[in-house]
């Protein structure tokens, strides 16, 4: 049988702080939206924009916390990167019709500094504080002024720990 891969790497802005959910076995689920967005100039050199939404799903298992992990650190407007699968489902509603999504199942998320437009997260040299978080390793690396400009990630493991990040671009 031959192989097969189903595999979806998106950098994008949180487009709502995210909703945390409890599910029946005691697990957690965090979900929220990504915007990713792509420019281009037309057939008449008129620059056009489209924003795309995707549904990003995280889910804490065996292996990780990641739930609990974009539940304290994912806020709206913040910059990700996100790695998982694409994954489509389909469900009866209340009415009895038959209704579909397509979600991207979260293995993997990196925080990747301020919001959008600056601010929150921005050392004093104008960089910003990266963090990282995955399933086998939720290691935030922070430069020392991004840490000492307010983030505090004390209680997160590896916090003070100075390594380089293995950013995918």
């Amino acid at each position: 049988m031959s192989r097969s891969l189903n595999k979806a790497i998106l950098i994008g802005n949180v487009g709502s702080d995210p909703e945390i959910r409890a599910i029946g076995n005691g697990g957690r689920v965090a979900s929220f939206s990504l915007a990713t967005g792509r420019v281009w100039n037309d057939a008449t050199g008129a620059k056009q924009e489209k924003t795309e939404w995707h549904k990003c799903v995280v889910w804490n298992n065996k292996a990780s916390s990641l739930a609990d992990v974009v539940e304290k650190y994912v806020k709206k407007g913040e910059r990700v990167y996100v790695e998982g699968e694409i994954e489509y489902r389909q469900w009866q509603d209340k009415e009895g019709q038959t209704r579909y999504t397509t979600e991207i199942k979260v293995r993997e998320l990196m925080l990747l500094g301020g919001r959008a437009g600056g601010g929150a997260g921005d050392d004093s040299e104008g960089g910003s504080a990266r963090r990282a978080a995955s399933p086998t390793r939720a290691k935030p690396a922070a430069t020392a002024a991004g840490a000492a400009g307010g983030d505090d990630f004390s209680d997160f493991p590896g916090a003070l720990e100075d390594e380089d990040d293995d950013l995918p671009f």
